[in-house]
């Protein structure tokens, strides 16, 4: 599965210039691992950097005006980090699996002349097979909705000066430019890669596309889960969770095994929980039963807590038989009891091992309990700098704080004690 390296955003609200892991540009920093936390205090920049990755998606999915409008963003102006100039610029480092070759995303959005955002440029590059040093090549350029692109899987631009010596013959030269095509796009509010990526000629862009349209970014809330959703099996939990019976329909009819073996094992999670089970209404709706030994019957979904319909959501996603590349979650901890968090971390960690079908997940909290079951290479710090803009640091390049954590001292501990901060 599709495992993001780096990933940097520019002129972002408090994100002037941040990057997290490496880039194409950037390799002497290390990748990000599969499970990757960023912490801060309140204000810092947390969930402006969980938007960022949203952002994305919605430009995908909807078009760059449409999601500068959306979730209460408020447009282009207010996104637009104050007092800087320059476009709004994402950068996304990522390898398809283990051992492929890297490909490097990078998308400008500005405003028009008529003060609408547009997509400014986009590139998608690669480098050439067995190529290991050298800058990448790109095979999708688009500047203003014009440029080029590369057919196949292996065709890509090649430097001009290069180019006279690489190419030996005229034959060679015909078959390199039938690969090449001029395209022009007529909505430039619409990303290259979400027209070029439905066509069979570009097998490269409709991975990525496949994979940013993937992303699972997680708006849950409990009020949602207790809702009566329209009667219907549905394979995959919806960003806000009012699907999750339709989920449970679904797992409970497709793989029968393995939801029993799901519900298990959530249940021994839950403090309180003897059993999950299922019961059908007679519109063939299925309706969670949470049984905690002490009383008879058991309580429905609509009657229990927020946090263990959190838990039980977070758990039934990573359990998904195909679950999605990329997990982003913004503070998981809240309305959790805290000794769960710990297990809650644990749990998160042992689904993002970055192996083959098992997703990558990025996680923001402020609550030292979950730290706790970190290490220090898989948790960012973020925190305000004196010109007011977001920082970030990997807080395993914090000699202290690894020399503690060897010694056996608990991450989230140093943390409440300011052993993160910046001296």
């Amino acid at each position: 599965m599709a495992l993001i390296e780096g990933f940097r955003v520019q002129n972002y609200r408090a994100l002037r210039d941040v990057t997290l892991g490496k880039l194409s540009s950037q390799q002497g920093g290390a990748a990000l691992t599969p499970f990757t936390v960023v912490i801060g205090k309140n204000g810092v920049g947390k969930s402006t950097l969980f938007d960022a990755f949203g952002f994305v998606a919605d430009c995908l999915v909807h078009d760059v005006e449409q999601a500068c409008d959306m979730k209460q963003r408020g447009g282009y102006e207010r996104l637009h980090s104050r007092g800087t100039e320059g476009p709004i610029r994402f950068e996304i480092y990522y390898r398809e699996a283990k051992g492929e070759r890297p490909m490097t995303y990078e998308l400008s959005i500005a405003l028009d002349e008529t003060g609408r955002p547009f997509v400014e440029s986009e590139v998608l590059k690669q480098r050439r097979k067995g190529q290991k040093h050298g800058r990448p090549y790109p095979f999708l350029r688009l500047l203003h909705g014009k440029g080029t692109v590369w057919a196949g899987e292996e065709e890509v631009e090649e430097e001009e000066e290069d180019h006279e010596d690489s190419v030996g013959s005229v034959g060679q030269v015909g078959e390199e430019d039938r690969a090449k095509a001029l395209v022009e796009l007529t909505d430039l509010r619409q990303l290259g890669i979400a027209t070029l990526g439905t066509l069979k000629e570009h097998p490269r862009i409709k991975r990525f596309r496949d994979f940013l349209k993937g992303w699972y970014l997680s708006y849950f809330y409990p009020d949602a889960a207790r809702s009566l959703p329209t009667a219907g099996p549905q394979k995959h939990l919806n960003s806000h969770g009012d699907n999750i019976g339709n989920v449970v329909q679904f797992m409970a009819r497709e793989h029968k095994d393995r939801f029993k073996a799901v519900l298990n094992r959530i249940a021994a999670k839950i403090p309180g929980i003897e059993s999950i089970d299922t019961q059908e209404t007679q519109d063939k709706r299925l309706l969670l039963r949470f049984n905690d030994g002490a009383f008879s019957d058991p309580f429905f979904a609509q009657q229990m807590s927020d946090g263990t319909l959190k838990v039980f959501a977070y758990l039934l996603l990573l359990d998904d038989p195909e679950p999605p590349p990329f997990i982003c979650i913004e503070e998981p901890e809240n309305g959790l009891y805290h000794k769960l968090l710990e297990a809650l971390a644990q749990e998160f960690r042992a689904h993002a091992t970055g192996k083959k079908n098992e997703p990558q997940i990025f996680v923001t909290t402020h609550q030292p309990y979950f730290v706790d079951a970190l290490s220090p290479d898989e948790v960012w710090i973020l925190e305000k700098g004196s010109d007011g803009y977001s920082v970030i640091r990997r807080v395993s390049d914090l000699e202290i704080v690894r020399n503690l954590v060897e010694e056996g001292l608990p991450l989230g501990g140093l943390w409440y004690s300011d052993y993160l901060e910046a001296k």
